[in-house]
């Protein structure tokens, strides 16, 4: 027949944790171990009763009994002990959780620095060859400006070298024309000088009466002074003759043939230079003696 431990339904292995739940329930216990000595005692007392019949023996059903209380100490020790290990499980979940987003953050800050380094070495090459265009194209524009440049200065040369030919030309044509203006000026000049001073000369022989004591080879030189309208201004004998009255009739010829009134027609410039002071050389060449 089971013990009584068996038909509580208490193993070998089921003692420590069954006392403990007995030391809990005393009066449970006692219970439902005498409602069991009771069904035990009337299965016997009907088997016995039961001579006729052969009555099978029915194993009775093993009840265990289960507490479904506990000490409030060890529950309390047990509710604390879960607590500080779900805060504990909770804590390193959390440690885990912020390790793995400060791992994500990592991997997602070195990600964007590597964007971020990636992005500026992209403008870094994009301004280098935007900087190589643009300085490429300011070496072509200046290339070109110094090639209009040097085109301007050849072609101001050349217009320069050309004023400076025609210059030239134009001077030498206008010296020419006033060397041959100045040669005709000269020539007529000369005429003029040559007319006008052989008109005074002249008028002057004209009017003058040689003296008896006259004789070849006298020879007197009056200096006489003048004004543009043919006026005297002076005479004066520069050379004389030796002989007073050879002299004398040479200045009396001078005042008798003044004043010469053909001297207007003169250039005044012609005047100055040739008839504002002119010298009359008086010599006999026609006498016999």
């Amino acid at each position: 027949m089971p013990s009584v431990r068996e038909l509580l339904g208490f193993g070998e292995s089921d003692g420590v944790n069954n006392l403990v739940i007995l030391n809990g329930y005393p009066l449970a216990v006692v219970v439902a171990i005498s409602l069991h000595i009771l069904l035990l005692g009337g299965l016997v007392y009907l088997q016995s009763n039961s001579q006729s019949q052969a009555l099978e023996l029915i194993q009775p059903t093993v009840i265990k009994a289960l507490l479904i209380e506990e000490n409030p100490q060890v529950a309390n020790q047990r509710a604390q002990e879960n607590r500080r290990l779900e805060a504990k499980r909770r804590e390193t979940e959390r440690a885990n959780a912020a390790a793995q987003k400060k791992r994500e953050e990592q991997t997602e800050e070195k990600k964007r620095q590597e964007e971020a380094a990636k992005k500026r070495e992209e403008q870094r090459i994009a301004q280098q060859r935007a900087d190589a265009q643009a300085l490429a194209k300011r070496e072509k524009a200046q290339a070109e400006r110094d090639r209009e440049q040097a085109e301007a200065r050849q072609a101001k040369q050349r217009e320069e070298q050309a004023q400076r030919d025609r210059e030239a030309q134009q001077r030498k044509e206008r010296e020419e024309a006033q060397n041959a203006a100045a040669a005709e000026a000269a020539s007529s000049e000369f005429e003029l000088v040559q007319s006008a001073t052989g008109l005074i000369q002249q008028l002057v022989t004209d009017n003058w009466s040689r003296p008896p004591s006259a004789r070849n080879g006298m020879r007197a030189v009056i200096q006489i002074k003048m004004l543009p309208t043919g006026e005297l201004v002076d005479v004066r004998i520069t050379q004389s003759s030796g002989d007073p009255a050879f002299d004398r009739s040479a200045e009396n010829a001078v005042y008798r043939a003044a004043p010469f009134a053909e001297l207007t027609a003169l250039p005044i410039r012609v005047f100055n230079q040739n008839f504002r002071t002119l010298s009359l050389i008086f010599q006999p060449e026609d006498l016999l003696n």
